[in-house]
């Protein structure tokens, strides 16, 4: 009775750190996963500790509180799935490569599979009711913990296996998958959460030989709840210190607001300047075809220029940003048309390719039109000048959700730690002379308030792979994006 009273005493472990969780950490899922799962491995060691109440409790009532407290292992499946699913789903992107883990976190960790192995689990725990699945109760003697009872499993024990491996088979793959997010804080919480997990259940599984004594499960109890409190203070800790760093470079960015104000009105009476000889210089009529279209350029430079300006302006006095719908393929045309001096000037190829017209969303032409110009002289900015292959590609896809753009170039690449904060604001990679480091955050800004987004796919010394979503529910036309061009 005493070893079942310490059992009980140690399940009650995760049960108080599930009441802390709750009282400090409780503005996410997340936490609410976390609570669920200490409350389960509670459950879980009280099917243990009961177990010992050989000589309190009736043989019948044993068998009935065991039966009924296995519902702590049996719903760890659908637990582990369910904050996997979670935080994978909240990634941007979870690995660089399309490949057979892909595909199998696509399948195992999307809404309907965390239904379906809910159900299979409940089917699993219904079976622990019956004598298919636990038939009764034998007395056990080992030395140190004394006499005990130990359950006489039935015919169907080979599912309650299944079951197990199953958990093992998806931490395992939880665990592997965590290596490939790259938000580390994510990473480090799921890698974490997942190898105490493992441990938890493999140390569980032991339970099922008599010799043990029923107590490697409280060993893993007392290791998962120690470590688990950890990964999971220390996430919550770092997202802290995070926002607490970007709301220091928010404080940078609105300083840099009011300079911005005056750079305006100074930018707008310098391009009147500008718009007033080159109309000087078009009246004339000693000029060149070659030097009307550079002079056609200029007109159009200063004229976008002018609507940036009126843009930046309208923002600063208020947040909406005028919304219309566009052809987005005929805006990133434009952008390399604008952009197509930089490009002949570093012998960079850019290639555009899009099967779908038109490519119609709801958006502001100007500042998305300045998304792809910001994109394009990174990306030039970036190719070395030796490089033999100069080239920067767009390409155009349609999924259920949203419109992406691929941008690709051959440049040399961002480091992997570096793939969320560049674009962060004030963060230069070393690779430009000058600069403030403002070019991506204006990018992911602009997007994020089209309801989109941008993220690094992939990047290595050989080039860096940009993806651009923008989502289709924002768009105001009818357009059956589904039909390409023929």
């Amino acid at each position: 009775m005493i070893i079942g009273i310490l059992i009980c005493a140690i399940g009650l472990l995760p049960l108080f750190l599930a009441w802390s969780i709750s009282k400090v950490y409780n503005e996410t899922k997340l936490s609410v996963g976390m609570i669920i799962s200490m409350i389960l491995i509670t459950i879980w060691q009280l099917d243990i500790g009961v177990l010992y109440f050989k000589d309190v409790l009736s043989e019948e009532m044993v068998l009935f509180l065991f039966k009924l407290f296995r519902a702590g292992p049996t719903f760890t499946l659908p637990m582990v799935l369910y904050m996997a699913y979670w935080i994978i789903n909240n990634q941007p992107s979870v690995t660089r490569k399309k490949n057979w883990l892909t595909r199998m976190s696509c399948a195992l960790f999307t809404k309907k599979a965390l239904i379906g192995f809910t159900i299979w689990s409940m089917v699993v725990y219904f079976i622990s009711w019956t004598n298919l699945g636990v038939s009764g109760l034998v007395v056990a003697n080992e030395e140190f913990t004394g006499n005990y009872y130990f359950p006489e499993y039935g015919p169907f024990l080979w599912i309650y296996f299944m079951h197990m491996a199953a958990i093992i088979f998806f931490l395992l793959v939880v665990y592997v998958l965590s290596l490939r997010i790259r938000n580390s804080h994510f990473k480090n919480f799921l890698m974490g959460f997942s190898f105490n997990a493992l441990l938890l259940i493999v140390l569980g599984v032991l339970n099922f030989i008599p010799l043990t004594g029923l107590l490697t499960s409280s060993i893993g109890v007392i290791i998962f709840s120690v470590g688990s409190l950890q990964v999971f203070v220390k996430f919550n800790v770092d997202l802290k210190i995070h926002s607490y760093e970007l709301m220091e470079k928010q404080k940078k960015l609105d300083y840099t607001g009011q300079l911005t104000g005056s750079l305006i009105h100074e930018v707008k009476n310098t391009n009147s300047i500008i718009k007033s000889f080159s109309s000087m210089l078009d009246k004339s009529g000693d000029l060149t075809e070659r030097n009307k279209r550079t002079l056609e350029m200029i007109g159009k430079s200063s004229e976008h220029l002018d609507q940036l300006t009126d843009n930046y302006s309208a923002y600063m006095k208020s947040a909406a940003l005028t919304l219309k719908t566009e052809d987005l393929a005929e805006i990133i045309r434009e952008s390399i048309d604008f952009s197509a001096g930089i490009l002949q000037e570093n012998k960079v190829e850019l290639e555009f390719a899009n099967i779908y017209s038109p490519l119609n969303v709801y958006l502001n032409r100007t500042n998305l039109k300045q998304v792809f110009i910001n994109l394009i002289k990174n990306s030039v900015e970036a190719i070395p000048e030796n490089r033999p292959e100069k080239k920067i590609t767009i390409s155009t896809e349609i999924d259920e959700k949203n419109i992406i753009i691929h941008f690709i170039d051959t440049g040399k690449g961002i480091p992997q730690e570096n793939w969320v904060s560049v674009f962060d604001p004030f963060i230069s990679l070393g690779n430009k002379k000058r600069g403030m480091g403002l070019g991506l955050p204006f990018v992911k800004k602009i997007l994020i308030e089209h309801l989109g987004d941008i993220n690094v796919i992939e990047s290595s010394p050989n080039g860096t792979h940009f993806k651009l979503e923008i989502p289709r529910e924002g768009m105001l036309n009818g357009c059956n994006y589904q039909n390409p061009i023929e």
